[in-house]
Formats: structure tokens, C-alpha cells, sequence
């Protein structure tokens, strides 16, 4: 194991109702002038902006708001936001939905209290300073209600990235598992999925004896496997949403990703992907964590045979222990499938014609330097490789 520091100071307010006292928490952690950031229409239909707006009004908190977020958000709207917070005077944002709203919220966070652009952050520096945020939570997937981390796709060449720091992690979190009760079927199979590759990707390292955060991983990918399939089969199942929902935060918070190196191709390789086609994150994953895993499989055959035996029930042969690890990456894009995530890329939408660009980009867009990934470094003619697999 290596040596590590860990600092994860979110409050999180977990259960039903919860978000009735988001005013409460607001005044708790400092906040005076809100930004009530939001995605579409779901929040407001639902009535959950109103519940929002009457807990802030009973604790005498002013707020503006900014709604429109899209789903792999774009940095037009960070804009926007950074504009409002300093022309509104606002000393708190708060982030009602998902992962991207919550992503969107701590991009406009950095930038609001940075004097350059706040993209500086999405090509590598590192967020020292921001402005504190909560989170009511929507959609259990990215983690980002628990996580230091933020993905924002720039519009200008569609480059989708990511920054990290402390300064990110939320002050509080509300985690109801009934407000993920309205999600459509598609949706919460894409959450799931999200969750899983957050702990693969962490799962693929090249440290040795991480026994501890081996097995939290696992636990939390099996927990994956019982209850993802009763939430998508019965929407109001509260407790699988439950379960979900702490699952969801605990796989980003990086309490599994101490001490160890971690991977992060699937993500990077995905980017590309949902950036040039505006699919969701999640069923992008699940096409694309196959193949990846089936193209690096050989750098470590007997961690993916581990993950296999461990979490998908598989047999170990010890005489051909890749055959093992085969049956659990097969076994995971069952699952997959089984939850309704594609599984190649005409049913992604994705197109052939398209990989030398996405290739390109993945390894030499923005700020790139040339590989990706941790486990394993890729060129971009590995990278076009597994996209090929993806056929």
C-alpha cells in the first residue's frame, strides 16, 4: 500500500424528507446569498425547487438561481454562472440534481473566486480556492455529492475534462433516495453503471497488498449486483435506492482509492464518446469497460481473475488463469446488458467512420500529451484498438 492523505469532510444528511431542511444547512455552513443551481424541468415539476425555495424563504436566505444544466454540462453555462455569483454577491452555491448539476455547480464555484478562466482548472491546475457549495441529490451515479472531482465539456471543440481539490468537496450533501424514485428505468441502469466503473477503475491498480480497499471495492460492486437490478425492475423499491444511493457515494469519495494507484482509461476513453455524441455517461461506460478490460487484461491477468472469482462467482483455473478473468468480463457485460445498457457501438449511436477522431482526442486533445490511462498506458493507436472492440 502507499502512503496517502484522505480528507473528506462532506456532512451528509441521509433519508426521506431531508430536503426540507436545506435551508437550515445552508445557514449552518456560512451561506448568506445562494446560487440555486438546477438542470431541466424534472426539478421544478416535481416540486422539488419549491420545497428548495420555502426552506431557504423560512431561514431568511437570499438566492438567485440559475437552471438549464445538460447532462455532460458545458462550460457556457459555468459562465453564466461565474457572472451571476460576482455581479448577485453570492457566498454559497447550491447544486439540486445529479452529477451534472453538481459538476457544473463546483466549476462555477472555482471560477467565481479565480481571476483567470476557470477552464485553467480543467487542463490541469489544481482547485486551491472555491466557494462553498451544498448538494440535494437527484440521480445516484457520479458521486460528485461526496467527491473533490468535476467533469465539464467545452463547447469549443467539445473536449470533455476534469479537475479535482478539496476545495470541491461539497460542505453538505442531502441524500433522499425518494427523489430517484421518478427516474426512468434507463437512467437508473446508467447511475448503476457509472457507480461500477468508479470502482473498477480504482479496482485496476498496479500497487500491491491493498487488501482493504480490494475488498470494499468488491463489496460494493456485489452490492451493485443485488439491489441494481431491483431498482430498475421496480422504481419505487426505496430500499435498493437506498442502498444505491450510499453505494454511489462511497464508490467517488475516494475511500476505496487510497494507497493505490488507480486507472481511469474507461472514463477517459468514454469522454471522448459522450463529448462528440451527447450520449449518457453511464451506457457509454458499459460499451466501453469491456473492451478496455479485454485489451488490458494480459498486464495483470490474475487481478482480473481476482475481480472475477471474488465478485462474479466465476471458477478459478489456475492453469489458464485468463480464461478466468475472460468469463468475469463477460460476466460484467451481461450484467450490463441484463440492467439494458448497450453493449456495442451502433447501439450507442457511435459510428465507425469516427474513431481516428475520437482516438485523437483522447490522447492529444486540449492538453493531452500523447497516452492515457494508469494501469496501463495507451497510445492512440491502442486507444483505436479498443474502440475497435467496441464494434
Amino acid at each position: 500500500m502507499d502512503n496517502f492523505t484522505f480528507y473528506s469532510p462532506t456532512y451528509f444528511v441521509f433519508g426521506k424528507d431531508e430536503e426540507n431542511k436545506v435551508g437550515h444547512y445552508v445557514k449552518r455552513f456560512g451561506g448568506s446569498k445562494v446560487l440555486v443551481h438546477f438542470g431541466g424541468g424534472s426539478a421544478e415539476r416535481s416540486g422539488l425547487l419549491n420545497k428548495v425555495r420555502q426552506s431557504l424563504n423560512a431561514e431568511g436566505i437570499e438566492f438567485v438561481e440559475l437552471g438549464g444544466v445538460q447532462p455532460n454540462p458545458r462550460d457556457g453555462l459555468v459562465y453564466q454562472g461565474i457572472e451571476l455569483c460576482r455581479k448577485s454577491g453570492v457566498d454559497f452555491i447550491l447544486a439540486v440534481g445529479g452529477g451534472s448539476v453538481i459538476d457544473s455547480a463546483k466549476a462555477i464555484a472555482a471560477g467565481a473566486v479565480y481571476d483567470g478562466d476557470f477552464w485553467d482548472y480543467y487542463e490541469g491546475k489544481v482547485v486551491t480556492k472555491a466557494l462553498p457549495l451544498g448538494t440535494v441529490l437527484t440521480i445516484s451515479a457520479a458521486g460528485s455529492e461526496g467527491s473533490g472531482d468535476s467533469v465539464i465539456t467545452k463547447e469549443q471543440g467539445m473536449y470533455k475534462r476534469a479537475t479535482t481539490g478539496e476545495a470541491l468537496r461539497p460542505k453538505f450533501s442531502i441524500l433522499d433516495p425518494a427523489l430517484t424514485q421518478t427516474l426512468p428505468a434507463y437512467q437508473t441502469a446508467c447511475g448503476i453503471t457509472d457507480i461500477m466503473a468508479h470502482l473498477y477503475e480504482r479496482y485496476l491498480t498496479n500497487t500491491k497488498e491493498v487488501e482493504v480497499t480490494d475488498r470494499l471495492i468488491e463489496a460494493l460492486l456485489l452490492t451493485m449486483i443485488k439491489e441494481g437490478p431491483r431498482a430498475v425492475a421496480d422504481s419505487n423499491d426505496y430500499q435498493a435506492r437506498a442502498n444505491i444511493m450510499w453505494a454511489g457515494m462511497m464508490a467517488h469519495n475516494n475511500s476505496c482509492g487510497v494507497g493505490r494507484t488507480q486507472d481511469w482509461t474507461s472514463h477517459n476513453i468514454e469522454h471522448e464518446l459522450s463529448a462528440l455524441y451527447d450520449c449518457a455517461h453511464g451506457a457509454g461506460l458499459a460499451v466501453v469497460m469491456p473492451a478496455v478490460f479485454t485489451y488490458n487484461m494480459h498486464h495483470d491477468v490474475m487481478r482480473f481473475a481476482q475481480v472475477a472469482v471474488r465478485v462474479w462467482g466465476c471458477q478459478m483455473d489456475f492453469e489458464h488463469p485468463e480464461e478466468t478473468a475472460k468469463a468475469g468480463i463477460k460476466a460484467l457485460q451481461a450484467f450490463l446488458t441484463s440492467i439494458g445498457m448497450p453493449k456495442n457501438f451502433a447501439q450507442l449511436g457511435a459510428k465507425e467512420e469516427d474513431i481516428d477522431e475520437l482516438a485523437h482526442k483522447c490522447c492529444w486533445g486540449d492538453v493531452n500529451t500523447g497516452t492515457t490511462g494508469g494501469f496501463v498506458p495507451l497510445n492512440e493507436d491502442d486507444v483505436k484498438a479498443i474502440y475497435k472492440l467496441m464494434l
